[in-house]
């Protein structure tokens, strides 16, 4: 396990070099109107002590521009390992201050989104599967399907109108209410709670049912399967059959999926934050995404390239971890 982990990571070191390689390109090859516009806003703000020229030519040394795509990359890559990233150019601080500064919102509504969808999609797909071409089994597929086909816009708007706007129960958008400052602690937190309550139903539905039809479907395969066909002849109760037997092999694939989509507890959900207003990390990238923000979009892109590399890393060692028969070397 210790030899395959350590060479997966030297795969994935490599990998990320040319990765980051890529979205360097990327960025260079935007239109340097980008960098003119901040240069030009920098030194027209009251105080500057530097000329447009100077910013300019400080902003390309800054990032490498001056010197081609590939040295560009080795001084733009030294800084980012030493972890100089540079200052954003939409929040005006250091970009790692702003990272802090949101991811920890984005694990926390994903986080809860996570633990939802796995107690309720999983049992759900499992009881469909159980009562296949039943009642049950047609109004769970239903339901996916649904879930499936809802876009997360719609969704987030439809339940904006219903909670928020109708019947007032919820704020619109935003992390706090009116008075925010003046409550406890304790108050501080569950208002924070109650706005994250919508978004954390729009992760949720949107979410399930991919799971939920996937959990059905690997149940349905091991169900059928020799060995449960053989259990049952042996008089093994039901409930054995299904919560020792099938649920521990259904798992397997399960597992890995899911392994896989653990760093995505990080990357935020940036089409349901900016839509809440939620200040995570998804909602700070769209934002730094619409104002040319070259600077955090980078850092961005990286950390996404990071993650994914991670959640493929981690659902090959779990694949091992659930499976005897698989043997790593």
């Amino acid at each position: 396990m210790l030899k395959y982990t350590a060479r997966r990571l030297v795969y994935s070191v490599i990998i990320l070099f040319f990765v980051m390689f890529l979205i360097y390109v990327l960025m260079s090859c935007m239109p340097s109107g980008y960098v003119e516009t901040k240069a030009r806003e920098l030194a027209s703000r009251p105080g500057a002590t530097k000329s447009y020229a100077e910013w300019l030519d400080d902003l390309n040394a800054q990032y490498g521009m001056d010197k081609g795509i590939v040295g560009g990359y080795f001084i733009w890559l030294g800084n980012a390992l030493r972890g100089n990233w540079g200052d954003s150019w939409a929040w005006t601080i250091p970009v790692t201050q702003e990272f802090h500064n949101t991811v920890w919102y984005s694990f926390a509504l994903g986080l809860a989104a996570f633990i939802l969808e796995i107690l309720i999609a999983i049992p759900l797909g499992i009881t469909a599967a159980k009562k296949q071409y039943g009642f049950t089994d047609y109004f769970t597929t239903v339901v996916a399907m649904i879930c499936i086909s809802l876009p997360t816009f719609f969704l987030a708007t439809l339940l904006k109108y219903v909670f928020a706007i109708k019947l007032g129960w919820f704020e619109l958008a935003g992390m706090q209410s009116r008075n925010y400052m003046n409550l406890s602690d304790f108050g501080k937190i569950l208002d924070v709670a109650k706005h994250f309550v919508l978004p954390l139903i729009t992760l949720v539905v949107i979410s399930i049912g991919g799971l939920m039809r996937y959990t059905r479907t690997n149940m349905l395969e091991v169900l059928n399967a020799d060995y449960i066909r053989t259990a049952r002849a042996k008089g093994v109760p039901e409930r054995k059959v299904i919560n020792h037997h099938a649920f521990r092999n259904t798992l397997i694939p399960l597992v890995t999926m899911l392994g896989g989509s653990l760093p995505g507890l990080f990357s935020g959900a940036l089409i349901t934050e900016t839509l809440f207003s939620i200040r995570g990390i998804g909602y700070a990238s769209y934002t730094s995404m619409t104002q040319a923000d070259i600077p955090f979009i980078m850092f961005y892109l990286s950390f996404l390239s990071v993650l994914t590399l991670l959640g493929n890393l981690i659902s090959d060692l779990l694949y091992a971890v659930v499976d005897p028969r698989v043997r790593l070397n």
